[in-house]
């Protein structure tokens, strides 16, 4: 009867928000199929991305985990990334574009050498596993199991990506890497751009974060010695200073119309719908319970009468 009802309980807990989690979390190794070279998929991942079995551990001490709208919608957008060929679609969809754009501009004279700049987490590399796991236990991202997660350098790619890169440094074109990424994730962060083959992947085109999140400053240095003809990435603070700080959402809203030209042709975004600066701006920049992010995601989403 205890088991029963345990069941039960459970049931009605998972159904409390917006839809309901596969907790199997099987991660394939993603390959990259476009038409052009592809890359080798990272089977560490099977390993990194087995069962998460926490759900099933609390059940047997008759202790329930509800996750939050917020946490929950972290798990959706986790196995969106992970199993959606649409996902895919839209990677393979940018990454595309930004191959022409490299075919009509890397025959241009040019004073200085060419360069791409490109963010890390969610443009080259993904982080899906380590979000759902965190969403799944209805945890916030927490900075020291991030860096346990980096560490272990075995990320997967996010579709199109290494390909791109490797075909824009065929053509004499300099990849600098610039993330937010902390100085002491230096290490694995390098060893997992090599698993990969992946061009410049040193010290010397590793940007990391040092006393502010803006990248601007970053990309001023390789301002200095290089022409950035591309910047790829899933923020949109990693494209232009006028996203730094707290802007308002609707602020950003009117940044983005005004730079709306630069998006497939300089700019080259990658969808990411777990987390960055949207969603921080949803929440004004505060440090908020998940039944507080609960309440503001219920007043702001439109609903059908």
């Amino acid at each position: 009867m205890k088991k029963y009802s345990l069941l039960l309980l459970m049931s009605a807990c998972l159904s409390s928000a917006f839809g309901q989690a596969d907790t199997t979390r099987h991660v394939p190794g993603k390959t990259d199929t476009t038409l052009h070279a592809p890359v080798k998929a990272d089977t560490s991942m099977h390993i990194s991305g087995k069962a998460d079995t926490s759900l099933q551990a609390t059940a047997k001490k008759d202790t329930i985990i509800c996750t939050s709208i917020a946490n929950n919608g972290k798990v959706w957008a986790a196995i969106y990334q992970q199993r959606a060929a649409e996902y895919k679609a839209l990677c393979f969809q940018a990454y595309n574009m930004a191959r022409l754009r490299v075919d009509m501009i890397w025959t241009h004279y040019h004073m200085k050498p060419y360069a791409i700049v490109t963010d890390l987490d969610e443009t080259l590399l993904d982080n899906s596993p380590y979000n759902a796991k965190r969403a799944l236990n209805n945890l916030d991202y927490d900075a020291e199991t991030w860096k346990q997660w980096t560490a272990q350098a075995v990320c997967d790619t996010v579709p199109g990506a290494p390909s791109f890169l490797k075909y824009a440094a065929s053509k004499g074109i300099t990849i600098f890497y610039i993330t937010n990424r902390a100085e002491d994730e230096r290490e694995g962060t390098l060893k997992n751009l090599k698993l990969y083959g992946l061009p410049n992947a040193d010290n010397a085109h590793l940007l990391l974060k040092k006393n502010t999140l803006s990248k601007e400053a970053r990309r001023q240095d390789v301002l200095k010695t290089h022409i950035i003809i591309l910047l790829c990435g899933d923020n949109l603070a990693d494209f232009d200073a006028l996203y730094d700080g707290t802007p308002s959402e609707e602020n950003r809203m009117v940044t983005t119309q005004k730079l709306m030209t630069q998006f497939g042709s300089r700019y080259i975004i990658i969808p990411n719908p777990s987390y960055d600066d949207w969603e921080k701006a949803l929440f004004n920049y505060q440090k908020l319970s998940n039944a507080e992010k609960d309440s503001i995601i219920k007043a702001k989403v439109k609903v059908a009468d």
